[in-house]
């Protein structure tokens, strides 16, 4: 594969997480947007550094963004759970009475 044809994956990606977390109001379907977006973040410094870098700087990026998606699912999770468990709520609509 080349590097542009990559980057248009990683693009495409993003694109359609951001779609994903701007668009629904199920608080799991939002988390998997943004899980989305992470994974073409994460094909996009894997490409730059496949292809640009001679060095190995590009692996922390990489690894970086693979913790940052496991926590973020972890505690998303574990939010929405605990959410869900007192109130019922699954909506990002029907959270919005959880102020104060």
């Amino acid at each position: 594969m080349t590097f542009e044809l990559l980057l248009v994956l990683a693009a495409g990606l993003f694109s359609i997480g951001l779609f994903g977390a701007l668009s629904q109001q199920s608080i799991v379907m939002i988390m998997m947007g943004i899980e989305l977006m992470i994974g073409g973040i994460i094909v996009a410094a894997a490409d730059f550094r496949h292809f640009l870098a001679s060095t190995g700087s590009g692996q922390v990026v990489i690894v970086a963004a693979v913790v940052a998606m496991a926590v973020e699912m972890a505690m998303g999770f574990a939010v929405t759970t605990a959410i869900y468990r007192a109130r019922q709520v699954d909506m990002t609509d029907m959270a919005e009475d959880l102020k104060g």
